[in-house]
């Protein structure tokens, strides 16, 4: 049986829960690693747990447009080719926060970090066999909107509002990829349900007991939510689009994956990379 050659795979958010068994499981079929997170500490941790030559830790702020640009850069200067590309950078924010660009940081975060690196890695990408993106929110879920007449939040900002907003961005900004892009990846949006994993990133410690106490009686196990998508790294759908709410295909006539909604939030962030 010929052996599979190993997959280049880039990981945003990957040091903890969920990024980091995606990383551990490629790892162990031989696939060549590049995790990017935030904290020193943990991805220093990850290094030592997978002792594998072929895993790479980045440290960067990724709600940073500079620090996403100097990731873009180190990894274009080192691969030829992504197979993979796997977003999972997410930390809510209790208190409104401005970015070193002015924006909004779960905004910056959770959603710009991902439109960018998807787009910017897309030649990388579409120099891969079968190449794939994996973007994993809340797909499925329609609570939340984007506020139109205020995407930063400068008014009536609050925790759940931006977290929902970014999720529903994510959820367009993989309708607007598959359509508007010209890239050969298949884009996969991926809910996977409450998953013991992230508990730790809650900046509120008494937040982050009660998710855990929740996440140890309730939660799906890590390995099971990663399941999928290391299948799909292996073998990616055949459509430009996926979208899958805990392992059931999403209608893609829902009001939240609208193609003119996506096209309007494209044109919009377009419009604010075009001001820095």
């Amino acid at each position: 049986m010929p052996t599979r050659p190993p997959k280049t795979v880039i990981i945003s958010g990957g040091t903890g829960g969920m990024g980091r068994a995606t990383a551990l499981e490629r790892l162990s079929r031989g696939d060549h690693v590049t995790v990017i997170g935030s904290d020193e500490a943990r991805g220093r941790a990850l290094l030592e747990r997978a002792a594998n030559p072929r895993l790479r830790f980045v440290r960067a702020d990724l709600s940073s447009i500079a620090e996403v640009t100097r990731v873009v850069a180190d990894i274009s200067g080192r691969h030829e080719s992504i197979d993979a590309l796997a977003l999972f950078a997410n930390r809510p924010s209790p208190a409104r926060r401005r970015t070193a660009d002015g924006l909004e940081y779960t905004f910056a975060l959770y959603y710009l970090s991902r439109y960018l690196l998807g787009h910017r890695l897309a030649p990388l990408l579409d120099a891969a066999p079968n190449p794939v993106i994996v973007n994993v929110a809340g797909v499925g879920n329609t609570a939340g909107r984007i506020f139109w007449e205020d995407p930063q939040l400068t008014r009536g900002y609050g925790q759940v509002r931006a977290q929902l907003q970014a999720g529903r961005a994510n959820d367009l900004l993989g309708v607007a990829f598959a359509e508007r892009a010209g890239s050969r990846a298949r884009y996969v949006l991926y809910h996977p349900g409450f998953t013991r994993s992230g508990a730790d990133a809650h900046p509120n410690p008494l937040v982050r007991g009660s998710i855990k106490l929740l996440a140890g009686l309730f939660a799906r196990p890590v390995a099971d939510a990663v399941r999928p998508i290391v299948g799909w790294i292996d073998e990616p759908p055949a459509d430009a689009l996926s979208a899958v709410d805990r392992g059931r295909p999403v209608d893609r006539s829902l009001r939240t994956l609208d193609p003119g909604d996506a096209a309007r939030l494209a044109a919009y962030t377009e419009d604010l990379l075009r001001g820095r």
